[in-house]
């Protein structure tokens, strides 16, 4: 009810303070300050991520080679039967002494739990858990169940379709040792981004977000867990009371909650965790409806905590706040754009009129889309050195993929919360399509080429008739 409530006087005070202001003064420009001071951060982060790459180059961290925390990677598994042995036989390959993994099988339908409890029969290093079926649901609560048994200083989350290098260890660990930091991000790719657009967007958008992420460090910002690939400091986690139940994203909460307790979550962009990206429009609908509305309503329920807490620093604060205008700014334009046409009508003016106050908000949306274009683009030549046409037009396509997903997405949400009871359906995402479509083109080959050998022992056999004769 409390979020419900604060997004209501959110939204209405934004609508009443649109309406009387459009009558006295030009919101254009009350838009344009909001639109310009998101740029001058974005500039200040990109100058200051230079800053810090040119500052380790001449002085480069010296490394602790002792410090090697026991890890306990936790891997839930809910119906990954596809892909969750490909993803423990990857884990197993890490390159560091110290570290457990346990599989956790939350409550699944397929044979899950029977390949769980194989791998830990034949791998002294794998536990498996195997949740009841009344089970409390969700990703955090496994996380919880996990966590009770975990031997690790460091607690490593993986998603069940996660596949890493074998140095990833090695390159994530350090950025965990400072007494201050609680967390560590590592970066996430898109493993199968070439094939579709829907992948290949969705990759484009991870590497937007290390851009942003890296920027966010770099400032010694709010930066945010992202759920696979996520390294949390044993102590931070108890600090904190392990992950919240009932939360739709756990990550997002965890990140938040870290951040007011005073701890530093950190952003390594040289580990990479490669994941599968969605393939399909309405299973990726659903996760983004998922991260979206967890998002709102994290900011919701913290967003005091956060202004008010001692422990939290200034700049995190102050990033935080300048990341909460990227949900405050879509709503803004929209509810602008109807003001306007409805006066529109109201007035009687000509809608084609360079008069028309229609036109400056229009404008300044295009403005903005091209600024968020060439944050893409800058994104792409930078962590995946795109040659300037190829960065051109997947930036295009990015950002019209942003536009149709993002936009009325926000608008759903809110009136879910506003109007809906909160559930914690959580809308799973679809792994293991990739490695079922490679199934089904290798059954497809294999029976082609049986038929193929029939018909060529059936020709075979013709001919030694005809030579017999």
């Amino acid at each position: 009810m409390r979020e419900r409530l604060l997004l209501f006087f959110i939204l209405f005070g934004l609508g009443v303070f649109l309406y009387i202001f459009q009558n006295y003064v030009d919101t254009t420009k009350g838009f344009i300050i909001l639109c310009t001071c998101m740029v001058i951060y974005g500039l200040y982060s990109i100058a200051a991520t230079k800053y810090q790459k040119r500052k380790l180059k001449k002085h480069p961290p010296v490394i602790n080679e002792n410090y090697k925390p026991y890890v306990s990677v936790l891997i839930p598994a809910h119906n990954e039967e596809g892909v969750i042995l490909h993803t423990a036989q990857n884990i197993l390959n890490i390159d560091y002494p110290n570290f457990e993994i346990i599989l956790i099988d939350d409550r699944s339908s397929d044979n899950t739990a029977s390949v769980i409890k194989d791998l830990a029969e034949k791998n002294e290093k794998i536990t498996a858990i195997i949740r009841e079926k009344d089970a409390f649901p969700g990703k955090s609560a496994v996380l919880n169940d996990a966590f009770k048994v975990a031997k690790g200083e460091a607690i490593l989350v993986f998603d069940a379709d996660a596949t890493v290098e074998p140095d990833f260890l090695n390159k994530l660990i350090p950025n965990l040792e400072p007494a201050d930091v609680g967390a560590v991000q590592a970066r996430k790719i898109i493993r199968n981004k070439d094939v579709n657009i829907l992948t290949r967007c969705q990759n484009n958008e991870y590497t937007m977000d290390t851009q942003l992420q890296a920027g966010r460090d770099a400032v010694k910002g709010a930066v945010e867990l992202r759920g696979n690939g996520e390294l949390i400091k044993r102590q931070a986690l108890e600090d904190i009371n392990g992950w919240n139940n009932y939360t739709i994203t756990d990550d997002l909460d965890m990140s938040t909650r870290l951040h007011i307790k005073g701890w530093d979550v950190r952003f390594c962009p040289e580990a990479c965790v490669y994941e599968e990206g969605i393939v399909y429009l309405l299973p990726l609908f659903r996760q983004r409806r998922r991260w979206l509305e967890g998002t709102i309503r994290r900011y919701l329920e913290y967003s005091w905590q956060a202004m008010c807490s001692k422990k939290m620093s200034l700049r995190a604060q102050f990033d935080m706040a300048m990341y909460i205008t990227e949900f405050i700014m879509p709503m803004w334009f929209m509810m602008e754009v109807t003001f306007r046409i409805i006066k529109l009508f109201a007035d009687k003016v000509d809608p084609f009129s360079l008069h028309n106050t229609l036109w400056s908000s229009l404008i300044v949306s295009a403005v903005v889309g091209a600024g968020f274009y060439m944050t893409i683009r800058y994104s792409l030549r930078k962590f995946d050195n795109l040659p300037r046409k190829e960065a051109f037009f997947q930036a295009l396509e990015t950002t019209i993929y942003f536009l149709i997903i993002w936009f009325p997405m926000e608008i759903f949400i809110c009136a879910k919360i506003l109007f809906c009871k909160k559930d914690m359906n959580w809308g799973k995402t679809a792994h293991g399509l990739v490695l079922e479509e490679k199934k089904k083109i290798k059954e497809r080959i294999t029976k082609e080429l049986q038929g193929l050998q029939t018909k060529i022992q059936e020709v075979q056999a013709k001919l030694q008739e005809v030579l017999k004769s």
